[in-house]
């Protein structure tokens, strides 16, 4: 039980509306029904006054749990996290930051996605037109009216995608120190983000088992249509079903990820834990000169052999190696440790 609920809970046991509690704390109505809905949190000397007007503890009132007064005030400890990486600066997430960026994603999440299925589902009028200016028997559409109308379509489809993906850039570049930089909430945040992910849990399970359901489900269209006139129209028909079908289950996983992935950042868990962030610092010098060597040696062998039709075997090998040498890194960082 977070902080909001608590205000909300001892106000409703001694039967005050949120106007009485408003008069006793000196605030306005407006105030109480802000930290009851967790868009905002009171100052410390109103915790101190609620704590008197309640007559609970302000450990009871500022530890996020559901256990009795009395446990919580003999059990109440601060959090502390060990940093040991100095070049990994630590900033300060406030509560209106850590809302108007869940909000933001939560708005937003949807229509990236939608941008994703729009790459996806770009190419289909192209591909039924060039399938049907190459039937037997005519052509029912000339090869080039098929290229010139199906073409311009598909760019006009990723260009609109493409937008979509800027404007999402732009309203969260603020926001980008939550991937790479350590973070620390704000008091009360913690509690308030854990909340709305927790709400958010069952819709997430949802999400991801229609998604990932749709996605397999996809090559039925594409294997039974397929088998049926694997040289004909009903085999473009099936690619055109598939891309559908994979489009409207990325759209689900697409949607769900961003907006679980938000919860996550912000409480540094997954993909944005403190150790991972910490792991990404240390190889940023080692990605940079690892793969400035390989271009070097890259565009120096191509030159000097002028075979580039076999020189781009280097790109690869270099991905595969990558991968070796972060594991390398990581075990002698961890020796030293």
């Amino acid at each position: 039980m977070i902080l909001a609920d608590k205000i909300a809970e001892l106000r409703k046991k001694n039967g005050w509306s949120q106007e009485e509690l408003a008069g006793q704390l000196g605030v306005s109505r407006q105030s109480v029904s802000k930290w009851e809905s967790a868009s905002s949190i009171p100052d410390l000397d109103k915790i101190l006054k609620m704590s008197e007007v309640f007559g609970v503890s302000t450990d009871y009132l500022l530890k996020d749990s559901n256990e009795p007064e009395g446990e919580a005030f003999a059990e109440a400890a601060l959090d502390v996290t060990t940093v040991s990486d100095s070049d990994c600066k630590i900033r300060t997430v406030s509560l209106e930051e850590a809302n108007t960026f869940m909000d933001i994603v939560q708005n937003m999440a949807a229509k990236v996605a939608a941008g994703v299925s729009i790459c996806v589902l770009s190419p289909i009028l192209l591909i039924l037109l060039a399938a049907l200016s190459d039937q037997e028997g005519g052509h029912i559409i000339p090869e080039a009216l098929a290229v010139a109308v199906g073409l311009p379509v598909l760019l006009v489809m990723v260009a609109g995608a493409v937008a979509l993906f800027i404007w999402y850039g732009r309203k969260t570049e603020r926001f980008e120190y939550l991937e790479k930089d350590l973070v620390e909430l704000a008091y009360g945040v913690t509690g308030v983000v854990e909340k709305r992910k927790k709400g958010y849990e069952p819709s997430h399970g949802v999400s991801l088992v229609i998604g990932v359901g749709l996605c397999i489900l996809s090559a039925i269209p594409l294997f039974v249509l397929g088998a049926l006139d694997e040289n004909g129209m009903l085999a473009i028909y099936g690619v055109i079903f598939c891309l559908m079908i994979v489009s409207a289950g990325v759209f689900f996983l697409i949607r769900t990820c961003m907006i679980f992935g938000s919860f996550q950042k912000l409480l540094e868990e997954g993909d944005y834990s403190r150790a991972r962030k910490t792991a990404e610092k240390r190889n940023e010098v080692i990605s940079t000169v690892y793969w400035c060597v390989v271009t070097a040696v890259y565009l120096g062998w191509s030159f000097y052999t002028m075979e580039w039709y076999r020189t781009w075997i280097i790109w690869p090998c270099a991905g595969v190696l990558f991968g070796a040498v972060l594991g390398i890194s990581s075990v002698i960082h961890n020796n030293k440790a």
